[in-house]
């Protein structure tokens, strides 16, 4: 059992996904769960097998107060760099939900600037149950497009590695080049 929000009126948890893969873009997500409510099973995403994900997914969907799921691509990584991009996935993600929050709690060590009352939460995604729901989504939500991309880039392998530095993923790249979704800033090592 996860620790509950604080009890500071409706709090949202916010997790990102992807901010390691050299494609695809980050993913954050925004939940707030309904008071005393945490479906069996709920942690840190990673910790979780994708069946069970898949199934928390749909359990945190159906019972979730108010839930959002918001992307920064490739190119806004590219950008503004991988740190700034998740800021702004963040903040579309809480701007995303229907009802509005008056504290976030935030995995990680960095305020993102949701222009609420924010408390950011070192591996938050074990400990509180909004911030692990939010690390589901996110995951979740970004699994299921680059399963997507999959059959849009074939070759690449990234309904498997999902984007991530593989060695399958880095002699694909060397064997097709960068696709079109690939973070070239992230690519600067293993591109001519």
């Amino acid at each position: 059992m996860l620790k509950t929000e604080p009890q500071f009126g409706l709090c949202c948890g916010i997790d990102e996904a992807g901010r390691g893969p050299l494609a695809g873009p980050v993913c954050a997500a925004a939940v707030i769960l309904p008071e005393d409510w945490e479906p069996e099973g709920l942690n840190d995403s990673k910790k979780l097998t994708e069946k069970t994900r898949e199934r928390l997914y749909e359990e945190i969907t159906q019972h979730a107060l108010s839930w959002s799921v918001a992307f920064a691509d490739h190119e806004e990584i590219d950008r503004v760099n991988i740190l700034q991009a998740t800021f702004l996935a963040m903040r579309r993600a809480a701007d995303g939900l229907n009802v509005r929050p008056v504290f976030a709690l935030v995995d990680g060590n960095r305020d993102p600037k949701l222009g609420i009352p924010t408390r950011c939460e070192i591996k938050g995604d074990g400990r509180y149950a909004c911030i692990a729901a939010a690390s589901v989504l996110a995951k979740v939500s970004r699994d299921r497009l680059m399963q997507e991309y999959e059959r849009e880039y074939p070759g690449y392998g990234f309904g498997k590695h999902k984007g991530y530095p593989t060695k399958q993923h880095y002699e694909a790249i060397e064997a097709l080049g960068p696709c079109p979704i690939h973070r070239l800033t992230f690519l600067k090592k293993v591109l001519p």
